[in-house]
Formats: structure tokens, sequence, C-alpha cells
């Protein structure tokens, strides 16, 4: 993460729309494929940025945090007392079959290796474990964003599902899938427009700071209800398990078996 960027980061992950709708959609979803374990979990949280999700995975179990960017790390565990590991999704410094649930949130874009990546989060998973991720979806939607965000990728659902297929055909194990779908779907046209048009205007004349959409768009509280209340209701569909076919992001959960 851009060392400009990360600072505005916490008040982003507490604040800003798409993350506060995000963050509940995360929890909603996550207690439907959790809500017959009746042990508290050992839970992985690889790449956990300024610690948001930590905070609300701690109501599933106890939650060990991973952080590769060591200023991110040494800023999180400062602002909220927290335990934070230092270390790389595609090296986890942990034993075989440690964690009840294993889980990164918009993290293997990040790493040029996406393969070594699945592997080592199923490698580190419990038989009958879950695997859950969500990662920036379609390529077509790459920007200035993506570049200052670092990722290396954008995906599709088939993409996700062959990384997975792929680990359990080298592993000898297999995946149950418990949720798929994309999210952010119905403002998927506005982003996708809005993202277009950045490239004909030069960034230095619209991007300031470390230069990602959210130094472009300011904080509107009429504008920032509706585009959330737009989001929630997706929250809504969820709840009786119906999938989107496109989005921007896009949500995975698997079961190791």
């Amino acid at each position: 993460m851009n060392q400009d960027y990360y600072k505005n980061y916490y008040h982003l992950e507490r604040n800003h729309w798409w993350f506060v709708v995000r963050l509940e959609i995360l929890k909603q979803e996550l207690q439907k494929i959790i809500s017959k374990e009746k042990k508290e979990l050992r839970i992985l949280n690889i790449g956990i940025a300024t610690g948001k999700t930590t905070e609300m995975l701690k109501k599933f179990g106890e939650v060990t945090s991973l952080e590769y960017d060591a200023t991110c790390a040494d800023f999180v565990r400062e602002k909220l007392n927290l335990e934070v590991i230092e270390g790389s999704v595609l090296e986890l410094p942990f034993k075989d079959n440690s964690f009840d649930m294993v889980c990164a949130f918009d993290v293997i874009e990040h790493v040029e290796d996406d393969q070594k990546a699945i592997f080592e989060m199923s490698r580190v998973c419990k038989q009958n474990g879950k695997i859950c991720i969500t990662v920036p979806a379609f390529q077509s939607l790459w920007s200035y964003h993506d570049e200052v965000n670092q990722h290396f990728r954008r995906y599709k659902m088939s993409e996700v599902v062959n990384l997975f297929d792929l680990q359990s055909k080298k592993n000898n194990f297999t995946c149950k899938l418990l949720r798929k779908t994309y999210f952010n779907s119905f403002l998927f046209v506005p982003i996708w427009l809005f993202r277009k048009l950045n490239f004909l205007i030069p960034k230095q004349f619209i991007r300031k700071g470390a230069g990602s959409d959210f130094e472009i768009y300011k904080e509107n509280k009429i504008l920032d209800s509706l585009l959330k209340g737009i989001f929630l209701v997706e929250k809504k569909l969820f709840r009786y398990d119906i999938s989107f076919p496109f989005g921007v992001s896009l949500l995975y959960f698997v079961e190791k078996k």
C-alpha cells in the first residue's frame, strides 16, 4: 500500500460508504456459513490494512492478524493496541492445519503469484475449515486506483474458481463451495464510466495525495447516503442467497474437505 495512502485508510475503513457496507456484507455472509459452529473459531485475517476487518472478525472467534507492510502494522499496533504479525500471504508463518477460518479480503490481487497465495491459505486451514476471500472484479474496471493500490490484476469469477480447482488437484483436497457472488453490482455501470472517463484527464489535474479514487471523491452527506442506500439493497438481497452475475468486486467462500 502506498505510504501516503494507508494513513488515510483508517478513516476510510470506518466512514466511507463503500467500506461500511462491504463490512456489513462480509459480516452477514460469514455469519451464514458458520452459524452452526458451536466453538469459538481460530481465525487468520491476512492483509488487515488498518484493522477494521479484524475488529469485525473478533465477533466470531480468536483472530490472528497478519500484515505485510511493516509501517502499516506499526500504525495499527499503536492506534488499536492490536497484536499484528508481519508476514506475507506467499509464505505464511504458521503450521499446517492451524486455523478454522482463513480470510483474505482484497489481498491476493496484490501478489503476482496468486496460486501460491491460495496454496498457503489452504495449507494453514484445517480440514473442514473455511477459506474466505474477496477480490476486485473485471479487468475492464482497471484504473489509476488499481495502480495506486499496487494490484497485479482484477478477476472474473471463473478465474477465482480455477485458482481453487488447480490447488485442489495439485494438493489432494477438495473445496466445497459455500458462497460465491459478485457484489457492488448496482453501481457497476456508473463506476465503470467514472473510471473510463478518468483516463481521459491527466491524473495530475484531479488526483492529489496518493492518487486513489478516494482522493477524487470528497465526502458529501447527501451523496454518501444515496450511494450507501443503493449498496445496502444488495446486502438485503444477499440474505436470500441471491447472487449477482457481475459487480465491482467478488466474494468466494469455500470449505476445505
